[in-house]
């Protein structure tokens, strides 16, 4: 398979391989932007000086498993420098269980490429009709009629879900992060978009459910009673202390608490009690106002700020369509997005729930352990630059249980409890800590760390602000800024949680951050230790679960495994497949952890990857598969017997379009690029045995 030739992926601004469209669709070119977090929370230990990218470069160094549940890298190590390996670790033992597969070499195919001895198959894609009545897919003849029945558009996070008494038969629950029009429809015009593709992208956010069969030949979709599709105007309960209060209440709903819609769903989680969670992430780009409009209120400048939002024409231009996406008409309509949404996917009727006492801010998604005593803690992180890592410890215990009691329960457990902020220390010295990302004396990245309070809900939206001179209802609508006050750790990019079912032990996929150690922004720390961090880390946390202490280690500094600045837990750098911009997780039975990529800054298309944890393979990375050109690789899940991933925006690149494509992916042939979930499973065998 050829290398990525260094000229194919357009660059942006130097910072990864993700295109601009993607940026400008999917986040509101936000890494184009200043940073929305300025405040002056401490480093890690007395920094005195910040070393910046350009002095560390002229040195030279530089899925929830719901069925059981040559590089641009080059710049920033010495190419002189030998990659070290770790003499003193013990020698690999042959692979753990459930990484016994040969490892997928980094590639630029138009293809799925999957480890050898395993079958893929599409399960189903953009378009494809869920429920009765609508129609085939064909791209000529897109109506929002047609996509309230189809399967969404950039499916991101998935969970399997058995049904009760069926074999082989599963309920399919995912998100639909973002649209892109320029690849959604022929002879688009960006700067007049029609009243069709606004009712179109409208009807392609959201969530769906879909059931499916499993059979010889991988997940089949089923026309069947539970399917159901969710979008950006279907009816939300709004829970908790931001319901009914001043900062939420609009002309069409005085009471605030009833919100159209959900978008920006990027991952999630399934609950023990059946439900799946999903996070509101970049909701802030759908929010805008024509050039020149007046200032909207009553919220403050700062409070938007913080969020990203501006009053300035967006990419859709949903605002010239509908006024409650213009600031100036509607200004508090944003405030009712940014939250953890609950959905139970087997009443079709039912009514979805945002809950606010889990915090409004860009929720990557939102993942669930249940302690020996029934309490229930979800975890979440800030997906921005400098953002945070958040915990909700509940008041209420889990009633074990899927019958109606129990459920009507379990769904209010989001809503009574305390909201938590991370705040990470570490005893190694700062001048250990130089932004090139070398070991510190000590051989690993580590510290401890205290859960600081914010809020605290109780029953009916009544609530505590435990943060001086913020009120509950700021806490839960402007939470960064409760979060800022209270003191927090700024993060590279906190994206997915996910605890070990093995160990309870909690890792965090850091995504990446090009402005940690520029000038003005936050030095590099124990737990983001590089400057112009291209490739991310994963961090490992063994949290006192309902408590609000733990201590922390990073698990993986990933990039080129031939790079000075990265690291895997001490295993063997030469025998590690490389790895690039973590962003979903997930666990197998055995206990792996598998990482999903985002944004690859190596030259090499996304994929999948399994680490082992424990034992002489401790941080030994596999590659499982890789996803086509242009995409990126979502919602893992892995079974014993299947593993499915949701394959988003495939062919999205600067120079292309639908109607000048660079993926026809899963088409092939004239076909259009499709996201699309994607099956691998092994004949007569399980995974990675």
């Amino acid at each position: 398979m050829a290398l990525v030739p260094l000229n194919l992926f357009v660059s942006h601004d130097g910072k990864s391989r993700r295109q601009h469209i993607t940026c400008v669709y999917k986040c509101g070119d936000a890494c184009s932007k200043p940073v929305p977090n300025r405040s002056d929370n401490e480093y890690f230990g007395d920094i005195a000086k910040v070393v910046s990218r350009r002095s560390i470069l002229q040195a030279g160094s530089v899925a929830v498993l719901a069925v059981g549940a040559g590089s641009a890298l080059a710049a920033c190590s010495s190419p002189t420098q030998p990659a070290p390996t770790s003499s003193s670790a013990p020698a690999p033992a042959s692979p753990p269980p459930g990484m016994n597969f040969a490892s997928v070499a980094p590639n630029s195919e138009d293809a799925v490429v999957v480890a050898d001895g395993y079958r893929q198959a599409v399960v189903i894609s953009w378009g494809d009709p869920i429920l009765p009545g609508a129609p085939a897919f064909d791209v000529a003849k897109q109506t929002g009629a047609a996509q309230r029945g189809q399967f969404g558009f950039n499916n991101d996070f998935a969970g399997l879900l058995p049904i009760p008494g069926r074999q082989n038969r599963f309920l399919l629950v995912t998100n639909f992060e973002y649209v892109t029009p320029q690849f959604m429809f022929p002879g688009f015009d960006a700067d007049a978009p029609t009243r069709e593709q606004f009712e179109v992208e409208q009807a392609a956010v959201g969530m769906g459910v879909v059931e499916v069969e499993r059979t010889p030949d991988g997940l089949k979709p089923v026309m069947g009673s539970y399917n159901r599709r969710v979008t950006a105007d279907t009816p939300f309960t709004l829970t908790g202390p931001a319901a009914g209060s001043d900062f939420v209440k609009t002309a069409a709903d005085p009471a605030g608490r009833t919100v159209a819609g959900t978008f920006a769903n990027c991952s999630g989680g399934v609950t023990p009690w059946g439900t799946v969670l999903s996070g509101e992430e970049n909701f802030h780009e759908y929010f805008g106002a024509a050039d020149g409009a007046p200032a909207p209120g009553p919220v403050d400048a700062d409070r938007r700020d913080r969020y990203g939002v501006a009053a300035e024409p967006t990419a859709l231009k949903w605002e010239t369509f509908d006024p409650r996406f213009d600031l100036t008409k509607t200004p508090n309509e944003v405030n009712r997005f940014g939250y953890v949404v609950e959905l139970n996917p087997w009443d079709p009727a039912s009514t979805p729930v945002k809950h606010s006492a889990m915090g409004r801010l860009k929720h990557e998604g939102a993942t669930i352990y249940v302690t020996d005593d029934g309490t229930v803690v979800a975890y979440t992180g800030d997906d921005q630059r400098f953002d945070y890592m958040y915990k909700f410890v509940s008041a209420k215990k889990m009633q074990p249980g899927t019958d109606p009691a129990a459920m009507a329960h379990n769904m209010t457990i989001l809503d009574e409890g305390t909201l938590y902020v991370a705040k990470l220390s570490s005893d190694i010295p700062p001048s250990e800590i130089d932004g090139s990302g070398t070991l510190p004396a000590k051989g690993s990245f580590s510290g401890t760390g205290t859960w600081l309070p914010l809020l605290r809900s109780g029953p009916g939206g009544q609530a505590q602000s435990l943060v001086d001179g913020v009120t509950a209802q700021e806490a839960a609508v402007f939470t960064r800024m409760a979060a800022d006050k209270a003191g927090a750790t700024k993060m590279d990019r906190p994206e997915d949680f996910e605890a070990n079912p093995k160990t309870g032990k909690v890792y965090v996929a850091l995504t990446n951050n090009d402005e940690r150690g520029a000038p003005g922004e936050a030095a590099p720390d124990a737990a983001n230790p590089r400057n112009d961090n291209k490739s991310g880390q994963i961090l490992e946390i063994t949290d006192n679960h309902a408590g609000t202490d733990f201590t922390w280690e990073l698990l993986l500094v990933c990039g080129d495994p031939k790079a000075a600045d990265t690291y895997f837990a001490g295993f063997d750098k030469s025998k590690v497949s490389p790895i690039s911009c973590p962003d979903n997780l997930a666990f197998d039975s055995h206990g792996n952890l598998w990482i999903s990529t985002d944004g690859n800054a190596l030259d090499s298309n996304d994929g999948l990857f399994a680490v082992a944890l424990d034992g002489p393979n401790r941080g030994e990375v596999k590659q499982f598969l890789t996803v086509p050109l242009g995409a990126e690789t979502c919602g893992p899940i892995v079974t014993d017997t299947l593993v499915t991933v949701c394959v988003q925006h495939p062919g999205e690149n600067d120079d292309n379009s639908i109607d000048n494509p660079q993926s026809r992916w899963p088409e092939g042939g004239n076909g259009t690029a499709r996201p699309s979930v994607v099956a691998v499973w092994k004949d007569n065998g399980q995974i990675g045995l």
